[in-house]
């Protein structure tokens, strides 16, 4: 995707379900409430969507299924399989569908059961799953879940760079404070430090229970529309200054053989995305970065270039990404604390950070009065934020980028 695309598309719908740990309710039923409620908030109606995408994994529904609910006949439909980094990516997609002429506006969505139906870990329906394909290769070691894939990754960074792990449970804290004032999120408690070192280990020497995402069931939503027609819709356009879909590091899955094995896909998406958009990083405002675990953050932090590499433990307990600081990161909470929701709860939430319509304990937000309050029980809301950036994790060897303006 080149610059000639940038601000010519938009966000201008968002919406999600309550995020439970017991939904009661089919991934349909849910993925119609999301798609539902976005289309209110962009103003649209059935009849003015024309395009549908998925992240289909687990137990979701495909558009066809949900089509007929919606009663919306899209020109363009396609359920993508993917990690974490869908998000974004789906997001350039959708952009190049319409830019295509094969729709016009498109609802992206995802709606998982993630806790009480098809949980990621292995635990659950995957834990009597047979070994073939990928799983072959590391099934058999132990290697099951995100947390043990991912370990091998920050483990040697830690050795390298002298992290420790009460500098990864900073960004615990930093999440869980923003969480608290968050009435959607699913974990408003905030924790101290001791918390997260003395929760239980999960893998050694990088991972304590407190520092691994939240389990949920829910759905969300995302409408991209051409600028063009943003303008005439009910919300402030949010506009797309660019994106990077799915950017891989050499050898993909393979990629602790081609060294460093400390380095991300950030490293060669970053450079990419800032060309497109226009910017350097000091224009960014607010940040969200995929917090599967605590280190999965520090990790992009660095290779983004927000900081160098082996700096990213300063950067994470220096104040900058608290709500406050010089660049707030997952001010609802992120995956540590809001909900789980494969990287879609960090794009809607920077898009209401872009319209100044955060839902915090404000008692006035509804009206656009905050007051910045970030004691616990306040205020989330940036003040003045322009531009935001959100990362999105598949493994360490996938990742992709949006950047958003107001």
């Amino acid at each position: 995707m080149g610059t000639h695309l940038s601000d010519k598309y938009c966000i201008v719908g968002v919406g999600e379900t309550e995020y439970s740990r017991g939904s009661g309710r089919s991934t349909r039923a849910m993925a119609v409430e999301a798609i539902s409620k976005a289309m209110g908030d962009a103003g649209l109606s059935s009849g003015d969507v024309d395009g549908l995408m998925s992240y289909h994994g687990g137990d979701s529904i495909p558009s066809t299924t949900v089509m007929h609910d919606l009663g919306i006949r899209p020109n363009f439909h396609m359920d993508c399989s993917g990690g974490g980094s869908s998000t974004e990516a789906l997001i350039g997609l959708a952009m190049g569908a319409i830019e295509a002429g094969m729709c016009d506006t498109l609802a992206i969505y995802r709606s998982m059961n993630g806790y009480s139906q098809v949980r990621i870990g292995g635990t659950g329906v995957r834990a009597s799953a047979p070994v073939a394909g990928p799983d072959l290769t590391k099934r058999p070691y132990g290697l099951v879940s995100a947390v043990q894939n991912f370990a091998f990754t920050f483990t040697r960074h830690m050795m390298e760079y002298g992290v420790t792990n009460e500098h990864l449970a900073h960004i615990k804290v930093t999440h869980s404070n923003h969480a608290s004032n968050n009435p959607k999120a699913l974990m408003k408690q905030r924790v101290l430090v001791e918390d997260v070192i003395n929760s239980r280990w999960i893998v050694k020497p990088c991972a304590h229970l407190l520092d691994c995402c939240l389990e949920t069931d829910n759905a969300t939503c995302i409408i991209i529309t051409s600028a063009e027609r943003a303008r005439d819709l009910k919300q402030r356009p949010t506009y797309v200054m660019g994106v990077q879909g799915r950017g891989t590091k050499p050898g993909g899955d393979f990629h602790y053989q081609h060294g460093p094995i400390t380095r991300v896909a950030g490293y060669h998406i970053g450079p990419r995305i800032f060309e497109m958009a226009g910017i350097t990083h000091d224009d960014i405002d607010v940040t969200s970065c995929y917090d599967a675990f605590t280190y999965t953050a520090l990790l992009q932090f660095e290779d983004y270039g927000f900081c160098e590499k082996g700096e990213g433990k300063d950067y994470v307990s220096s104040g900058i990404t608290d709500l406050g600081g010089k660049r707030p990161n997952n001010t609802s909470g992120g995956h540590l604390c809001e909900a789980y929701t494969h990287g879609m709860n960090m794009v809607i939430e920077n898009v209401r950070q872009l319209r100044g319509q955060v839902d915090d304990y404000c008692p006035r937000w509804q009206e656009g009065v905050h007051t910045y309050d970030y004691s616990e029980g306040g205020c989330r809301q940036v003040k003045d934020t322009e531009i935001t950036m959100s990362m999105g994790w598949g493994t360490p060897a996938i990742g992709s980028a949006v950047i958003l303006r107001r």
